[in-house]
């Protein structure tokens, strides 16, 4: 009889075991952590654990509406773009149109909404696939984004900033957010009857429809309800980042469905969970966290995060394949059988080729160029890194480290201020001695800059500024004096006299801002220069050819071109193929290596050079001397120089 008993009411333990073995998701959140604070000291922390969690809370919100659209047997690509759209018109409504709070975060929900019922609408009326209709959405939503903000961040109001903030100077607001909606989705799935009608229709639509679901209806109600989480998503983003970004959360649209995947729902309906994407989403933010305090380069994180997502998802789906696979009667009673064998083999498996996978690139082979034994370690957050200009600023800092002997941890932010705030979160984690930004939005930057003040770590910014926080210096070339420059040298190339184009570069960056300012009031001098054309081509080499290609078509007698970096320049460069460098004349900036190589064949006519090696060396030196104490000046200027053939 006591035996009996042992066997129909296991230990806490064996109860723990089977949660685990059972969830292929939680269990591979579980051993990550455990890996994750074997490799790093700074992981387990109290501090490093709630950087997580606010990491993970826009991402899980964003899959929460999500998950409503998969388990539909749906999809949802505008969630990001949304929940830009909806920050831009909270921000735009509160601050340009002066409307209280209140009412202005009540027009950006009904924003997100509304952006849901019209994608719901092109599905169950126009009979569009969810594929197309929320990309046209997704597209629809940027560009309004753009249009109501042009271009550049729209600060939202202090009342607001707070809900970025922590309550008790510890317990972050953006997570009570996350753990809100969770309990709102779980509600929603579980306890209502359009949950009941979300898994009816993802199980087989047609059965749900003869069985009485007004499917149509439904539908609107899924995509309403994504886009309500996305503006609540876009809400907290915003709120973080203290400003409303045009060109926030791109492509947060995959890690939000990557989130309900690995939560272990299913593209093809009929499966999915709350609990489950919230895990989902964790795993991503302790991926992102993790590799980050292990120092992985850059360029392999993004590997890393693909492998990892790749194998939890494909053995957990190994592990259900096998535990749905025949077995004895009384495995389905909870016996023995073989298929529960099987499942129970296929989750440890899958579970220890994760873990094996997290510790195999969360190894120090790929660590981006940091002197492990020293004793001052510096943090660098790099805009984006692809752009030759801020790979030879990461060159030139990686080569002062070398020489002063001093550890330096690079990241990534690829164009994301948000992923920026993160890294600068994790430095904070670390406890850098000092931290570099190269801000993606002056803006943006300066909440997580101020965090690190308050923790005693010295802030430096390079090549662009940080508004709204105290920084211990800025090392940078004068953007708006290289535009005038750059106004000039094109004046004088033309005669004085003649029609241009300009490409500018990333809406809301400073360096497109202020290079364009440049350029602006130097051509005053010169008023017998129009500019015929003025265009965005994200500071790309590609969109740069494709944007001058199209223009030329309107304007193909102009004289000049300025762009607002080489690689742009480069673009226009192809664009105007044999034109180049004799009947129109393009200026670039930036004084990259490609860019002074076509100076000197002479198919570009000059560029403004900022020296970014030099720049790179100049701000670690004085991060080195802000580590130690040590005084330093609160601007450092980098000269610029316009170099041309001659």
């Amino acid at each position: 009889m006591a035996t009996d008993t042992l066997t129909k009411d296991p230990g806490g333990s064996a109860v723990l075991r089977r949660v685990l073995l059972d969830n292929g998701a939680l269990s591979a959140l579980v051993l990550l952590v455990a890996a994750m604070s074997l490799l790093s000291g700074d992981f387990l922390t109290t501090g490093n654990l709630l950087n997580v969690g606010v990491q993970a809370a826009v991402t899980a919100i964003l899959a929460f509406g999500v998950t409503f659209v998969i388990v539909a047997a749906g999809i949802d690509l505008s969630v990001g773009s949304v929940a830009a759209l909806s920050a831009t018109v909270l921000a735009w409504s509160a601050t340009s149109q002066g409307l209280p709070v209140w009412i202005a975060v009540l027009l950006a929900v009904a924003t997100g909404i509304a952006c849901g019922l019209i994608s719901g609408a092109l599905v169950s009326f126009g009979k569009l696939p969810p594929f197309i209709a929320t990309l046209a959405m997704l597209s629809v939503g940027r560009g309004l984004a753009l249009v109501i903000s042009q271009g550049s961040p729209i600060p939202i109001p202090d009342s607001m900033s707070g809900l970025g903030d922590t309550i008790g100077g510890w317990l972050p607001i953006p997570v009570l957010v996350m753990i809100g909606m969770g309990l709102i989705t779980a509600g929603v799935l579980g306890r209502t009857y359009a949950g009941r009608a979300m898994y009816a229709i993802g199980g087989n639509e047609e059965a749900a429809r003869l069985s009485g679901i007004r499917v149509t209806r439904q539908k609107l109600v899924i995509y309403a309800l994504s886009g309500g989480f996305a503006a609540v998503a876009g809400i907290v983003l915003a709120s973080r980042l203290s400003s409303a970004q045009p060109q926030a959360a791109v492509g947060y649209e995959l890690d939000a469905i990557a989130a309900v995947v690995i939560g272990g729902a299913s593209l093809s309906g009929g499966v999915g969970k709350a609990s489950g994407t919230l895990i989902g989403a964790l795993i991503l933010a302790v991926l992102r966290n993790g590799l980050n305090l292990l120092e992985v380069s850059p360029f392999w994180q993004q590997v890393v995060i693909g492998v990892v997502i790749a194998l939890a998802v494909l053995l957990d789906t190994v592990r259900r394949r096998a535990g749905a696979g025949p077995g004895a009667p009384g495995a389905a009673a909870g016996g023995s059988g073989g298929g529960r064998k099987k499942a129970v083999n296929a989750g440890k498996f899958a579970l220890a080729a994760v873990v094996v996978a997290a510790i195999a690139f969360g190894a120090s082979v790929w660590r981006s160029g940091s002197s492990g034994g020293a004793s001052t370690k510096v943090g660098l957050s790099v805009s984006t890194l692809n752009n030759p200009f801020f790979v030879q600023l990461k060159a030139g800092a990686q080569e002062e480290a070398k020489r002063a002997g001093v550890s330096l941890t690079v990241t990534d932010a690829q164009n994301d201020a948000s992923q920026q705030a993160n890294q600068i979160q994790n430095f904070t984690s670390q406890n850098m001695k000092s931290i570099i930004i190269n801000p993606v939005d002056s803006d943006a930057a300066g909440p997580s800059v101020r965090a690190a003040g308050k923790a005693g770590i010295p802030v430096l910014a390079a090549d662009r500024g940080v508004n709204n926080a105290k920084i211990a210096t800025l090392v940078a070339s004068d953007n708006i004096t290289g535009g005038k420059l750059a106004a000039k040298t094109l004046a004088e190339r033309l005669g004085k006299k003649g029609t241009i184009l300009v490409l500018q570069g990333t809406p809301g960056t400073s360096a497109s801002r202020e290079r364009g300012k440049g350029f602006a009031e130097g051509l005053k001098a010169y008023p017998d220069i129009k500019v015929v054309g003025k265009q965005t081509a994200d500071f790309d080499r590609a969109k740069g050819l494709d944007v001058t290609t199209n223009l030329l078509q309107g304007h193909p007698g102009i004289d000049g071109i300025f762009a607002e970096n080489d690689e742009m320049a480069l673009g226009a460069v192809k664009a105007l193929g044999s034109k180049a460098g004799k009947s129109v004349d393009v200026v670039g900036f930036d004084g990259t290596p490609d860019g002074l190589k076509a100076v000197e064949n002479g198919t570009l006519a000059a560029t403004v050079a900022q020296q970014p090696k030099e720049l790179g060396r100049m701000v670690v030196r004085n991060a080195v001397k802000a580590a130690k104490g040590q005084k330093i000046d609160g601007t450092v200027k980098v000269p610029v120089k316009v170099v041309t053939a001659k």
